[in-house]
């Protein structure tokens, strides 16, 4: 087994590789480009993680590493057109860098790209790893459907959102995991195990973004510290306080999400307060613990060696100890 950062080392290299120097230019520009502004290609390196972990060379899972990396990325390309977002990981999104149509074919050029990539495995791996795709790429457009739905809903529950967060961000990192173990042969039951690992882990991981999305360090969190506030945006943060405070502090908490002032300082700090005072930035943290330890139970059944899943939970650990 290799270090993460050997995965990321190794998997970067072949999508160099594969850049697409093709016709028309202003297709397969932009593609390159969203591909090339990095991230931290997590999904691929556990990807490559999982064939290793069931015991078949890391070079046998690459061409599908690389189809959830292209659909990771285009997702993330239709995301910033709906979202208007000017900037993705610091540079232009591709439709401000091009335009709205330029970045809505690309994007749709991306999806059937990753899908041509499973051609290159045979039988009963190609069926396999093509139904989990296709189930993974609708749950996607499910979570980010819910996540739209809820900007203008008022009555959004807690069990609500945590389904968002699976099918927009969670699911992905579970399908990586088991696409490395169908590559790998491995049997069904480890396939699901090691699937409920990942999207565990991912839940966890999208909760801890909300969290340090108030609470992180402004030197290191990459964003600005307070964003989702600005946005409005109703995350298990927010519910959370709202389920836990009184009846006045609810109200003042619901007014504070449907005002935007020129000046934000003074509501993020209020509303941060609220959510120590409510209790619920510690709910927050015993939920990313909870789904923290699922994820490790799950492990627990994986048919791998006691060395090997160490190396899972101390993966798990240093995601869930990050402040960026």
């Amino acid at each position: 087994m290799l270090s993460v950062l050997e995965y990321s080392s190794i998997f970067i290299d072949y999508l160099s590789k594969r850049s697409l120097d093709k016709e028309p230019k202003n297709l397969y520009t932009p593609i390159n480009y969203i591909l090339d502004l990095g991230g931290k290609r997590l999904r691929p390196v556990l990807t490559l993680m999982a064939t290793e972990l069931f015991d078949q060379p890391y070079q046998k899972a690459l061409d599908a590493a690389l189809a959830i990396e292209i659909f990771h990325n285009f997702s993330l390309v239709h995301d910033d057109i709906m979202d208007d977002a000017p900037l993705r990981r610091g540079q232009q999104t591709v439709h401000e860098k091009w335009d709205i149509n330029t970045g809505i074919l690309s994007g749709d050029a991306m999806l059937i790209l990753a899908y041509q990539l499973f051609e290159n495995y045979e039988g009963d791996i190609f069926k396999e790893l093509a139904k989990l795709f296709s189930k993974t790429a609708i749950e996607v457009c499910e979570g980010q459907q819910y996540d739209v739905d809820f900007e203008t809903r008022d009555d959004v529950t807690i069990p609500e959102y945590l389904t968002m967060i699976e099918y927009k961000t969670a699911v992905l990192v579970g399908a990586a995991l088991k696409m490395g173990a169908i590559v790998a042969g491995a049997s069904s039951e480890c396939q699901e195990s090691i699937y409920n690992y990942g999207r565990d882990l991912g839940i966890a991981f999208q909760l801890q973004d909300d969290y340090l999305d108030a609470f992180g360090d402004p030197e290191t969190f990459g964003k600005q510290v307070g964003g989702d506030i600005i946005e409005n945006k109703k995350t298990f943060l927010y519910l959370t306080a709202l389920q836990k405070s009184e009846k006045d502090e609810a109200k003042q908490l619901e007014h504070l999400f449907s005002i935007t002032p020129v000046d934000p300082t003074e509501k993020i700090e209020t509303v941060k307060q609220q959510f120590i005072d409510s209790g619920a930035a510690a709910a927050t943290k015993a939920e990313m613990e909870k789904y923290t330890q699922q994820a490790f139970e799950s492990l627990e059944t994986v048919k791998i060696s006691e060395d090997k899943k160490e190396l899972l939970r101390a993966f798990g650990n240093n995601l869930m100890k990050r402040t960026v």
